[in-house]
């Protein structure tokens, strides 16, 4: 393997050596041979009267040098590969070009480590003609290109404009600017072919221009072509040093003014006019101490941090960190707190000014309040809002901050999967800073604010911690007078936080995390309850939004209903009020359009479609008269209650057996085994003289089989359903139940009652069935939600028989 590299002899010696076996070329040339070994050169040619080094290693090529040393001539054939190529043992004749320089070796220096350094001298160009077979390396029959001479008007310009150029060109870049005054000096231009190839050694073109050089033959072509790669070369340079200047007038104006600064900072400080930014560090840290009433405990950490600060240097890393951590410390409003508020009169007209209905949910945060008046504080407790999207969580918990003329700080848990966004990091971690309470504390300047922590029931965990489980400490009365985050390392008294969590769904929070809430539901609102908020609060802020007037927009009663139970029958009011947005920017096109003169725009059943479309929702109910071997139950959903219909009909088969679908859960699937060997048991007292269902194999389906389903409460609507299918009789119209069911008969307790009867009114039953178990939760239902629905309480399923087939 060969490499070319930059000789160790002196540059003039070479030079002088190259320039007198130029001289000498014609009469090494008339016996010079026509078959000589080829040198591949990868990255650009050499040009006749150039002098270059070349380090060949141990090779066959190696070798070959040998036969040429002792040869009375001393060539060697120097050709450029096409493309880039790492061993150039393996070069074949089509992989370079046909044009190479002929170089006569000047001296062999041997190295150390094997191989040599080989001094060439570039004399004439050649044309390969062919191959000549040779078992050491590369061989080849060549013709000498003999140059034409061309002394016109028309060359002498080319080369006046060359040498013009090339002078131009040092003047940007003295690169070449040693060699070239040697060159000069023992040099007479009166040959322009032998000038273009110099000037063109010169440059950096691309080794495809400068063989296009190479092959040239046509004096006035060649310093043409030589003339434009210059000029080339000039611009690249002129703009390379322009970029320099620029750059160097950049730092040169940075440090003067860094200077000047250093200069004024010390005239200001012999002054006295300025301090030392330590001292301003060391004056705010404890400026801030004033204002507070730090913990002995953490006071002894800050003086100690301030002693350290004291005696590092500024510029130092530590000092950095030192400082940083101070500025926390001293940031946190210790023994700062706001005065709150235990007007319940105050605390009724805020939450009834924010919020329509929930009247539980405000009546318990009353109660809330006036414990915390007897008390002196409110404190020791933490409130999860447990309910669908859009019912007002988030509001709720603006609106508890007001009431207690409290600081509010709202963040998102959800997705959160490291333990330090709820604890801090470690200050041995770049970038360390303290937990999100922490945070929450210096936003607010108070140390009792609300803190509402959202989506609790979307945490997750990962290699980086479980914050579920960080939460337990922070969430935990008897633990957070006394919170720890990593960053800090003192303790820090959370027990005057309120704190207020919400979520969708209990299910996914953890059980400890869970037994330290008081958990309050909200289960969505009704019909009347929408229409309500549309009006009082929907309507009216999102118009003023729009830029709308009162007299430009309206929305009648029928108006409001139809889009709730057409566009918007989930359990919050979120899809309502962007129902109503929808409504309003359609509004306000048509006021822009009709200009000063704009008509009022009265919204009602009948027009409603012109500007939502077609109901997205028609009725929950499937079944305008109940069939045989279908039955309705009710459900509850992260998304508030709704209707569950259950299905079964009968097919011939060689056996009796029962399918489920519908997307049902494994609890679901149980119950539905329960209910089928419960009605088998149980089938002289329901259905005498019928035998179950013989040869039949029965599938029992829930509609909407995309929504998945589990749950044991619809255990005596699959009861029912069976029977209807096996008695051919259909369950009395109008009817909903829900219940868990034993394999004995007894219908348990089950959940979400509030959520279920908000889908029964929603789809129209008028009777009710629920499990006995359940009173206690009826009894707590608003009189608006039990009215116009009768309602049966049963603790077997024989009563469940009587009013479901009387």
């Amino acid at each position: 393997m060969s490499k070319e590299a930059p000789t160790s002899q002196d540059l003039e010696a070479l030079i002088l050596e190259a320039i007198d076996a130029a001289k000498k070329a014609d009469a090494f040339l008339n016996n010079s041979p026509d078959e000589i070994y080829i040198y591949p050169l990868t990255k650009r040619p050499f040009f006749p009267g150039m002098a270059a080094p070349i380090v060949i290693e141990p090779g066959p090529l190696y070798e070959a040098l040998k036969i040429i040393a002792q040869s009375e001539h001393k060539y060697v054939g120097l050709m450029l590969t096409r493309t880039d190529i790492t061993d150039i043992y393996k070069v074949t004749f089509d992989q370079l070009y046909n044009v190479g320089v002929l170089a006569r070796i000047l001296r062999i220096i041997p190295m150390d480590a094997g191989g040599a350094q080989v001094v060439l001298s570039m004399e004439k160009r050649f044309n390969f003609i062919e191959q000549v077979a040779d078992p050491i390396q590369l061989k080849a029959r060549v013709r000498i290109c003999e140059e034409i001479p061309a002394e016109n008007e028309m060359t002498k310009a080319y080369s006046i404009s060359i040498i013009s150029m090339i002078k131009d060109l040092l003047k940007l870049n003295p690169l070449y600017k040693e060699e070239l005054q040697i060159f000069l000096g023992h040099s007479d231009f009166t040959e322009p072919g032998k000038l273009a190839d110099y000037a063109v050694a010169l440059t950096t073109a691309s080794k495809e221009e400068l063989q296009s050089i190479l092959e040239t033959i046509d004096i006035q072509k060649r310093l043409e072509r030589t003339l434009e790669l210059l000029k080339k070369e000039h611009d690249i340079s002129a703009l390379q040093q322009s970029i320099t200047q620029k750059i160097d007038a950049a730092v040169a104006k940075t440090q003067k003014d860094f200077f000047l600064r250093e200069q004024l900072k010390a005239i200001k400080k012999e002054l006295g006019l300025e301090k030392e930014e330590k001292i301003l560090d060391r004056e705010k840290f404890e400026a801030r101490l004033k204002e507070r009433k730090v913990p002995p405990d953490a006071l002894t950490v800050i003086q100690d941090e301030m002693a350290k600060l004291n005696v590092l240097e500024m510029h130092s890393a530590e000092y950095g960190v030192v400082r940083n951590y101070l500025d926390w410390l001293t940031i946190i409003p210790w023994g700062i707190n706001s005065e709150e508020c235990h007007d319940l009169v105050h605390a009724e007209a805020v939450l009834n000014e924010d919020h329509y209905g929930l009247e539980d949910i405000k009546e318990r945060i009353l109660e809330f309040i006036s414990v915390g008046k007897l008390t002196g504080g409110v404190k020791g407790s933490i409130i999860c809002l447990v309910g669908p999207p859009g019912v007002g969580k988030t509001s709720i918990g603006k609106s508890i901050a007001r009431a207690l003329n409290r600081k509010f700080f709202r963040f998102s848990v959800g997705g959160m999967r490291d333990e330090a966004e709820i604890k801090g990091h470690r200050r041995t971690y770049v970038g360390a800073m303290p937990g999100k309470l922490i945070q929450a504390l210096k936003y607010c300047k108070t140390m009792n604010p609300v803190i509402m922590l959202d989506e609790v029931d979307k945490m997750g965990s990962s290699y980086q911690g479980d914050p579920a489980s960080a939460l337990l400490e922070v969430l935990d009365p008897e633990q957070n007078c006394e919170f720890l985050d990593h960053y800090l390392d003192v303790r820090v008294d959370l027990s005057n936080v309120l704190f207020i969590v919400t979520a969708n769904v209990l299910d996914t929070i953890p059980s400890p995390l869970r037994d330290r809430m008081d958990i309050l539901r909200l289960s969505g609102y009704i019909q009347e309850e929408k229409i309500e908020i549309a009006n009082k609060y929907l309507i009216p802020r999102n118009r003023k939004a729009m830029g709308l007037k009162p007299n430009q927009i309206t929305f009648t009663k029928g108006a409001i209903s139809s889009l709730i139970t057409g566009y918007a029958r989930e359990a919050g009011v979120r899809n309502l009020e962007n129902e109503i947005k929808r409504i309003m920017r359609k509004v306000a096109v048509q006021v822009v359009k009709e200009g000063e003169k704009p008509t009022k725009h009265s919204l009602n059943e009948k027009n409603l479609i012109t500007y939502l479309g077609k109901p997205k929702h028609t009725s929950d109910r499937f079944y305008e008269q109940t069939p045989v071997g279908v039955c309705t139950g009710l459900a509850w959903t992260a998304l508030g209650g709704a209707t569950l219909y259950v299905e079964a009909i009968k097919v011939p088969s060689d056996k009796t057996e029962m399918k489920l679908t519908g997307q049902a859960g494994a609890v679901m699937k149980e119950s539905s085994e329960i209910a089928w060997s419960y009605l088998h048991g149980a089938l002289q007292k329901y259905a005498p003289g019928y035998k179950f269902f013989e040869k039949t194999a029965v599938h029992v389906h829930m509609p909407e089989g995309a929504t998945p389903k589990d749950g044991p409460s619809a255990g005596v609507t699959i009861t029912t359903a069976l029977t209807s299918l096996l008695t051919g009789i259909p369950v009395i119209e109008d009817l909903g139940m829900t219940g868990e069911l034993t394999l004995t008969g007894r219908v348990l307790a089950i959940g979400g009652v509030k959520e279920k009867f908000v889908a029964a009114k929603r789809s129209g039953l008028k009777k009710i069935i629920m499990p006995m178990d359940n009173l206690p939760d009826y009894e707590k239902l608003p009189d608006y939600l039990k009215k116009g629905l009768k309602v049966y309480f049963v603790d077997h399923y024989d009563d469940v028989f009587k009013l479901a087939f009387p």
